[in-house]
């Protein structure tokens, strides 16, 4: 028979702290994000307060700040060890004091206000930009009653959607015209902007932006008979029987083909009624005389500390509960951005400390690395590598990069060395790029190409890489005639 008793068991149990909580979510949040987290918390606590540009001293640039790391400082992977690392420095400030960060505010009103001038936020259409232009054409009343029918009837890819007769019925009983006034008037609207705007199939759209080119450019006339008729013979890729019923030759149609693959056929989304939006690098790298050097975006690191103002009277009182808590939480938060700082240079130099090959040579130098790679460089977890990567981006010479691009997977090689797929992707590029467009190379010559420089890679996975990269087959290739990069 069982009898109750009671026993002591020694456990370790992982809790998620309201602080670890904090950590997470801001390690994890992009930089625009984290502004606007920060913000927030601005207005609902009253311990916390932007810092003043003027109260701390800023570097004149990225030449005046200083190394805080040292590379030996850095664990290795033992491949890293194996080959010759140059000096990665980590270029910052001092993240000292009760101050999160340094650099511009992110709620400066001189930075809202340099940022409405790079962006268009007009958020104008299709129908309105047509609209103002109609109003500088000095058209009769009865001739801009029709073009705005018109302009009504005109989709957002810039195609006339509705019938001629379906508009003259429209603006009935207030105007009375026919259906050859309403071409008449719809001829005045395809002459607008952009090119092609008001046609009313792809070959008339093609014809319309043809008609604005010089009438002396070679293989115009060549070009418009294909516009006409024959676009069909063009999607297919069927040049030979094109040529054959052009009567033209190989040079001419090759000019007529350069200028109807060179018009639109979209015309209306030229014309974008979205605000562009505009990639923050949360790091910056670029090549000095010690090697390669690394630094946090300092635009991107919100500036906020702690107001002692209100914790110093709060400090003389025994109540106030709530205003206890809204410190504890400032505290929190400003330990919070700090481990997010450093967790994310760290992170940054390593990866850079990897893909030095990279940085100097190209996608063709790309080397394999994974999360582990990185979290056992610098003592984390693979799960921590993959918020701080999220979302990030860094700026490099060859441009700006999400942190994740620099993970790949990789194919072992004969001598046991590994190639990653970004590399390969590259490669395959390279060859397609350099081979005779009379003879392209196939998937599996290509695979045989790759395999003689120690990369064996199978014709199916080259055929998925050629495909991911929007690359015709040889087929396709020979029939254009053309290289597609």
């Amino acid at each position: 028979m069982l009898k109750p008793s009671l026993q002591l068991k020694l456990g370790q149990q992982l809790t998620m702290t309201p602080q670890l909580q904090q950590a997470i979510r801001l390690l994890q949040l992009p930089a625009l994000e984290l502004q606007a987290h920060i913000r927030e918390l601005l207005e609902t606590n009253v311990m916390l307060e932007p810092e003043d540009e003027g109260e701390i001293e800023r570097p004149e640039g990225l030449e005046t700040s200083e190394s805080t790391e040292t590379p030996e400082a850095l664990e290795e992977t033992p491949r890293a060890a194996e080959e010759p690392q140059e000096t990665i420095e980590v270029l910052e400030e001092d993240w000292g004091g009760a101050s999160a960060g340094s650099g511009e505010s992110a709620w400066n009103g001189d930075d809202d206000d340099r940022q409405q001038e790079l962006a268009d936020a007009s958020g104008q259409s299709l129908q309105e930009y047509l609209l103002w232009q109609l109003e500088l054409a000095r058209l009769g009343p009865r001739e801009l009653a029709i073009a705005r029918a018109i302009v009504d009837a005109i989709n957002d890819d810039g195609y006339l959607s509705e019938p001629l007769e379906e508009i003259a019925e429209t603006l009935k009983p207030d105007v009375q015209c026919s259906v050859g006034e309403v071409e008449t008037v719809l001829t005045g609207v395809q002459a607008l902007d952009p090119p092609g705007v008001g046609a009313r199939s792809i070959g008339e759209c093609i014809e319309l932006q043809l008609r604005q080119l010089d009438q002396s450019t070679p293989g115009m006339t060549t070009a418009i008979e294909i516009a006409r008729h024959h676009l069909e013979q063009l999607a297919g890729r069927d040049l030979a029987t094109l040529k054959r019923e052009l009567h033209t030759s190989d040079e001419d149609l090759a000019e007529a083909l350069a200028l109807v693959r060179s018009c639109h056929p979209r015309p209306g989304a030229t014309i974008s009624t979205n605000a562009p939006e505009y990639v923050v690098p949360d790091v910056f790298v670029r090549r000095t005389e010690h090697g390669w050097a690394v630094e946090i975006n300092s635009a991107t690191l919100p500036r906020v500390r702690l107001n002692h103002s209100y914790a110093n009277l709060l400090g003389r009182s025994a109540s106030h509960a709530s205003l206890r808590a809204q410190l504890q939480e400032a505290r929190w938060l400003l330990k919070s951005l700090e481990i997010r700082h450093e967790t994310l240079i760290k992170v940054a130099r390593s990866i850079v400390e990897r893909q030095v090959a990279f940085l100097e040579h190209g996608d063709e130098h790309m080397r394999p690395m994974i999360l582990k790679d990185i979290a056992e460089a610098v003592g984390m977890h693979e799960s921590t590598i993959s918020r701080v990567t999220s979302g990030k981006y860094m700026h490099t010479p060859r441009g700006v990069f999400e942190l994740r691009y620099f993970f790949s997977s990789q194919i072992e090689g004969a001598d046991g060395s590994g190639t990653s797929s970004t590399a390969i992707r590259a490669k395959i590029r390279k060859l397609v790029k350099e081979e005779d467009p009379l003879a392209p190379l196939s998937d599996g010559r290509i695979a045989e190409l790759l395999s003689t420089e120690g990369i064996p890679v199978a014709r199916r996975t080259v055929a998925k890489y050629r495909e991911a990269m929007n690359i015709p087959s040889s087929g396709e290739r020979k029939r254009s005639g053309s290289t597609p990069l």
